[in-house]
């Protein structure tokens, strides 16, 4: 029998396969599972155990960002315009979202 705690998180968290590794997405605001008025700028933290992390990655998400502010100057398939797997990932839930590494190299 499953706990009742594990079927209903008081935090929010996704186990996460990207590009066949496994890693955690969670969130240290409970609020963010009820509240739909958290989803403005909040803050989500990503972990996968792999050798060449060597902390979790802190990542702040900006759900009403403007996609019109980006550098329009920039062919949409340039390199510079290629985002992390981790933000697509993110964005399977908040679409259009803006994510912010604080400071950490994006990676996968």
């Amino acid at each position: 029998q499953v706990c009742p705690r594990l079927r209903t998180p008081q935090l929010p968290i996704w186990l996460c396969s990207i590009t066949g590794r496994h890693g955690v997405l969670f969130g240290t605001d409970s609020l963010l599972l009820s509240d739909w008025k958290t989803e403005r700028v909040f803050h989500l933290y990503f972990y996968n155990g792999q050798q060449e992390q060597t902390k979790t990655a802190h990542l702040t998400i900006d759900t009403h960002s403007h996609h019109w502010e980006e550098d329009r100057s920039e062919d949409p398939s340039s390199p510079g315009k290629r985002h992390p797997s981790v933000e697509m990932a993110i964005r399977t839930k908040w679409a259009g979202a803006t994510v912010s590494w604080n400071g950490t190299d994006p990676f996968f």
